[in-house]
C-alpha cells in the first residue's frame, strides 16, 4: 500500500569520497600502495556507513505499519498529523516527548506524527520523517 526508503540525498555521497581522499592523503607518506588502499578503504567504509544510515523503510501493509525496526498494528494508531518543515522541526526539538518513537532523518524536512491509541503502549506518538506525508497518511487511512 505504501513503501518509502529514507535514503540519503545525492550530495551526501560526496562524504565517502572525501573520506577516501583523506585516508589516501594520510597514508601517502608511507607508500603509494598504502595510499591507494586508504582511498579504497575510506571510500568503501564511508559508503557502507552512509548506506546503512539511509536504509530504513516505512511501509504500510495490510493491517500493519512497518517503520524501521518497529511493526505496529494499524488498529493501535490514531489520528495522523502532516507536519510541514517548521512543524516537523518543532516536534523533533522543543515539542518532542522522550517516550515517542522517532524515525527521523535530518535531511528529510517533512514528517508525519501519528498518535498511538493502544492503552498498553507507553508510546504517545510516532514521528516519522517522510518525503510524502500526505501519501503515508492516506495509506494509513486506507489500511484501517
Amino acid at each position: 500500500m505504501y513503501d518509502e526508503r529514507l535514503s540519503a540525498p545525492a550530495v551526501l555521497w560526496l562524504l565517502p569520497a572525501g573520506l577516501g581522499i583523506s585516508f589516501m592523503l594520510v597514508l601517502l607518506i608511507f607508500s603509494p600502495i598504502a595510499a591507494l588502499l586508504g582511498l579504497v578503504a575510506g571510500g568503501v567504509g564511508g559508503a557502507v556507513l552512509l548506506s546503512s544510515y539511509g536504509s530504513p523503510r516505512i511501509r504500510v501493509t495490510q493491517g500493519h505499519l512497518l517503520a524501521g525496526e518497529a511493526k505496529i498494528p494499524v488498529s493501535a494508531l490514531g489520528k495522523a498529523e502532516i507536519l510541514d518543515r517548521d512543524e516537523a522541526f518543532a516536534w523533533r526539538t522543543r515539542k518532542a516527548d522522550a517516550r515517542a518513537f522517532m524515525l527521523l532523518r535530518g535531511y528529510i524536512h517533512t514528517a508525519l506524527r501519528v498518535e498511538v491509541t493502544d492503552p498498553d503502549d507507553p508510546t504517545p506518538y510516532l514521528y516519522l520523517s517522510t518525503r510524502t506525508p500526505d501519501r503515508l497518511a492516506a495509506a494509513l487511512d486506507a489500511a484501517r
